[in-house]
Parts: C-alpha cells; structure tokens; sequence
C-alpha cells in the first residue's frame, strides 16, 4: 500500500522528495488570487513540509493538516514556530483518522496522485465524509500520460467517475498548471452535494 508510514518517512529522510517545490503551490495561488477560495477551516491532507499551510495560515484560514511522515510534521512544525503561526498538525494515517468537525473546504494536491488506484474510492469516501455540506474540495488531478507511479495519473473520465455528480457537484471553472514536461495538473473545485 502506498499510504504506507515507512515508505514515506524513508523519502524524507532521503531527501528523495521530488515533489517538493520549496515554496507555496501555484495551484492555490490560481485560487486564491480569483477569489475562489477565502479564509474558512480549512484541510490539507498529505500536507508534506507544507509550503501552503503557511500561506494559509498567514491569509488567516483555521488550518488542519494530517501528514503520515513523522519528518514531514517535525519541519512543518518547525518553519510554523518560526513565524509564529498556529496551525493544528495531525500526525497520522488519514485512512484512519476522523476530525472533531467537517471542513468548509479541502486543499488536495499532493494525496490522490499518490495512492494507487484502487485506493481512491475510499479516499473519495473520506474527502466527501470530511467536508460540511456545500464545502469544496479544491482538487488538482495529476495528468501523467504514464503506467505506474507515484504520482499516478489522474484520467478525467476517471476523476468525473469517481467524483460522481450524485456526491458532487463540478465547477465550470477549471484551468490546467503544466507541473514539468510530461506532467500537468488540471484544476477543479467540487461542492459536496
């Protein structure tokens, strides 16, 4: 499984995360500067060193993030001390973890690209069971045109099967971010129905 503590603590450890940009995702600031998304509670699931729970929680959204690398926590929580930024970090595996209240919306970026396919009903399921009803999921689906991974490629007959329209409903309003060559992210927000 790739949700798996010890594969991803051996990456950071490693310094074999390629993922990692060093800075805040350009993903949410598309979002942020159209006024998609405002301060609200706010989840980052697979958060990582989490570069955008900082730019979060400096535009004031109520942050929660969840990583299951303890390395990943330990630097998030570090670059927060240092801003002096509160922010409620969760160590732990998301398959298993159920928050104290719904979020008004959900930055995923990073967690289903990660999972192989036949994990992403279940955490389709979680993402809807984690949102308040109306809230948004601000999704970036992976297109790597490629077998195997991570990260896996998101089709988008495959997302919009997933992400049936009787659990949610689909903006119009999309763009598509070309990560590096081979790989590009294409920008949804879905409301819970």
């Amino acid at each position: 499984m790739n949700n798996d503590k010890n594969i991803w603590e051996s990456r950071y450890q490693a310094g074999t995360i390629g993922w990692d940009r060093g800075e805040s995702s350009t993903n949410l600031s598309y979002w942020l500067d159209n006024g998609l998304l405002k301060p609200c509670r706010i989840l980052i699931p697979g958060c990582g060193n989490g570069y955008e729970v900082l730019t979060l929680a400096q535009l004031g959204f109520d942050v929660v993030a969840i990583d299951i690398a303890p390395s990943a926590i330990k630097n998030l929580q570090s670059m927060l001390d240092k801003e002096d930024l509160n922010v409620e970090l969760i160590l732990g595996d998301y398959f298993d973890w159920k928050p104290k209240e719904q979020f008004d919306a959900i930055f995923e970026q990073t967690s289903l690209c990660a999972l192989p396919a036949e994990l992403w009903q279940q955490y389709e399921s979680r993402l809807y069971g984690w949102l308040k009803p109306r809230g948004k999921l601000f999704a970036q689906f992976m297109q790597t045109e490629r077998e195997g991974g991570p990260p896996y490629h998101c089709a988008l007959n495959d997302m919009v099967i997933l992400f049936s329209n009787k659990k949610w409903r689909w903006s119009g309003e999309h763009t598509a971010q070309e990560k590096e060559p081979g790989k590009t992210e294409l920008l949804y927000v879905l409301e819970k129905v």
